[in-house]
């Protein structure tokens, strides 16, 4: 990949009004296309992932038709970027109506009052501790929501959501607006101090420069890789349609576990592999050491549960046993300290910047500075704020509130230096907080009701905001935009994405049915927020767990004594990220996918050396693309038929 010049040796492109419209223009596109396949016909998982699918396949699109553009009528094709704010607008749309963000929501604020019954004395428990005006609570607006067939516009139901998304809209725009100026203070430090690599901006750095010339287009390399992982997600998808046909099982979760049915092998359980060409595309561009770590501490951790087995450590008393989940959080925890802690130089020349006590690298950059931090101290306040709305103890608002923070930091790190995926399902503030201090959190069912109630958006962090955001400044530089019009775009982007997302959501469920045709709608996360959890812990509270806490604690432990190896030994072979990566779910889906890739690469950086590397570049940027837009197409009959399609992912 080309060398990234600096702001200042960069002559800056602005952001024209017409890539601006554009972004706005196919935002509602990319966001009612995702609602669609997501929430109506769950055919398409791609906000899962790490790099989403649409985005990509919107943006392979454009380039092509843009190529066209460049050879018919040079003037007004697409430069590079304006390519570049295009699908960066897109993916803010995507990370809004995406996986684990507003689609979340909706299950969680229409729940209570909706499931609400004697058996289950929700309103005997908690509803006295509910914050009113965060929940939809008229009976006609939840019964249509869940039945459908309802326009809720023509209806007038509409009203009966302004009040609970406005609030949920004003707090996720401060928790938003927190995370870019976190994103602008540490942008230099990681994208030209340090000079992370951002593996997961390669193919659409790669995609966006073709407006300069066929680019990436032009090497047959990449058309191979495309070409065999079209065909795959072709003949699985075929496959689907008609069950008559071939397929490849192998490429999609194939439980190996069932080989392992002896004790104490049998501890295992579900033991899948897959060969999914995106990951193994993506996979290749990960460091050699941290995939590696990734698959050898994913098989690590199975044999520990065999040990376990033959030890007795599974016992039914000794629920929670191989306690992963705790490991994970003590280990993203671990990292999160380690990588503050490793910036502390840079944000104290920050911090002097901002206030003129030492001159600024880039011009402007003090005033970026002050603003940012001015931000982030606006967004304290609002927190604080919102934590008396809800009645949460101030104790519990700033540790459940930088616990979130740190894992936001700690996320945007991994993505940026290592690209990896990161479903860190076991590791939230909740679940950290509830484990160390008792279900009932020290006695305080109001901050536990509001703690549940803000579940939705920290429960698996998937399409997590902020690496995104990160990753869009970076992408900025390759394009030569100025980092301050990015976050004009960025911020513009997330004002417009989440009011689109109100809106797809709404008119997909309404027209569906929430409970009737909507497959894909999060009623499971509801029902995770307040039956199994707030329900379970109010009726059945539980103490501090001393098991859970010191596996928390030998997580940390682990990630902090990796990184000590790591930094005496610069041969040492294991990486931190990748011990807290395969006990936190984010490799169980794609362990065997990882090791595929450092198979390949290991090969072929040993015998075809970095010259046969960059030259089998393309081959694995072909192998995601592929698989994306060949995805990308079923996810398009799918909901034209009316019919579900093959997923490419789960």
């Amino acid at each position: 990949m080309e060398r990234v010049q600096t702001q200042a040796e960069q002559t800056v492109s602005g952001v024209t009004w017409r890539a601006i419209l554009l972004g706005l223009l196919l935002t509602p596109v990319n966001t009612y296309w995702v609602t669609i396949v997501e929430v109506r016909w769950y055919t398409l998982d791609g906000t899962s992932l790490p790099l989403f699918i649409t985005p990509v396949f919107i943006l392979f699109v454009l380039c092509l038709l843009n190529l066209l553009a460049l050879k018919l009528r040079p003037r007004h094709a697409l430069n590079r970027a304006e390519l570049t704010v295009v699908y960066v607008m897109l993916v803010v749309s995507c990370v809004l109506s995406g996986h684990d963000m507003l689609q979340n929501m909706f299950g969680a604020i229409t729940h209570p009052y909706y499931y609400a019954s004697p058996e289950n004395e929700y309103q005997k428990l908690f509803f006295r501790f509910l914050p009113k005006f965060l929940f939809v609570r008229d009976e006609l607006a939840l019964k249509d929501f869940y039945i459908g067939n309802t326009n809720p516009w023509t209806s007038g139901l509409w009203r009966f959501w302004v009040l609970p998304l406005s609030m949920w809209g004003i707090f996720l725009v401060a928790l938003l607006s927190m995370m870019l100026a976190a994103s602008v203070i540490l942008r230099r430090a990681w994208t030209q101090n340090e000079k992370l690599v951002f593996p997961l901006i390669q193919l659409p750095v790669a995609m966006a420069a073709s407006a300069e010339g066929g680019g990436i287009f032009n090497m047959k390399a990449l058309w191979y890789g495309f070409a065999v992982a079209a065909t795959i997600t072709f003949v699985n998808g075929m496959h689907t349609l008609y069950p008559q046909l071939p397929w490849l099982p192998a490429v999609k979760q194939y439980d190996i576990g069932t080989m392992f049915s002896s004790p104490p092998w049998n501890a295992v359980g579900y033991l899948p592999i897959s060969m999914y060409p995106f990951a193994i595309g993506i996979a290749f561009f990960i460091p050699l050491d941290l995939s590696f770590s990734c698959w050898f501490f994913f098989v690590l951790s199975q044999l520990f549960k065999v040990l376990g087995r033959t030890q007795g450590w599974d016992a039914a008393t000794n629920v929670g046993f191989p306690f992963f989940g705790e490991q994970a959080a003590g280990a993203w925890l671990g990292l999160g300290m380690t990588i503050v802690w490793g910036a502390r130089h840079y944000l104290k020349s920050v911090w002097r910047q901002a206030v003129g006590t030492e001159p600024e690298h880039e011009a402007g950059e003090a005033r970026d500075y002050r603003i940012a931090l001015g931000t982030i101290a606006l967004g304290c306040a609002f927190l604080a704020f919102w934590s008396m709305l809800l009645g949460i103890a101030w104790w519990i608002a700033i540790l459940f509130f930088g616990i979130y923070l740190l894992l936001s930091l700690t996320i945007t790190r991994v993505r940026a230096e290592l690209g990896t995926p990161h479903e860190i399902y076991f590791v939230n503030p909740q679940t950290i907080l509830t484990n160390t201090f008792g279900t009932t959190l020290g006695g305080h069912p109001q901050s536990l009701t509001a703690i549940c109630t803000m579940y939705w958006f920290q429960r698996g962090m998937r399409c997590h905001p902020m690496p995104n955001m990160m990753e869009s400044f970076k992408m900025a530089e390759y394009a030569k935009i100025h980092r301050r019009k990015m976050v004009g775009v960025l911020a513009l982007a997330l004002v417009v994405g989440i009011a689109v997302t109100y809106w797809a959501n709404l008119q997909v469920t309404y027209e569906a049915g929430a409970s009737s045709k909507a497959l894909g709608f999060k009623w499971w996360l509801g029902t995770e927020s307040f039956r199994d959890k707030l329900m379970t812990w109010l009726k059945n509270p539980e103490s501090p767990s001393v098991p859970r806490i010191i596996a928390m604690v030998a997580g940390l432990a682990v990630v902090v004594s990796l990184r000590s190896l790591r930094l005496a030994s610069i041969d040492f072979p294991f990486h931190p990220a990748g011990y807290a990566l395969a006990v936190s779910f984010a490799m169980n889906y794609f362990w065997f996918a990882f090791f595929l890739a450092w198979v390949a690469k290991s090969l072929i950086v040993r015998y075809g050396g970095m010259k046969f590397h960059n030259a089998a570049v393309p081959f694995f940027l072909g192998l995601i693309l592929g698989d994306y837009v060949m995805g990308s197409i079923w996810a398009i009959i799918g909901p034209v038929l009316g019919i579900q399609t093959y997923r490419v992912f789960i």
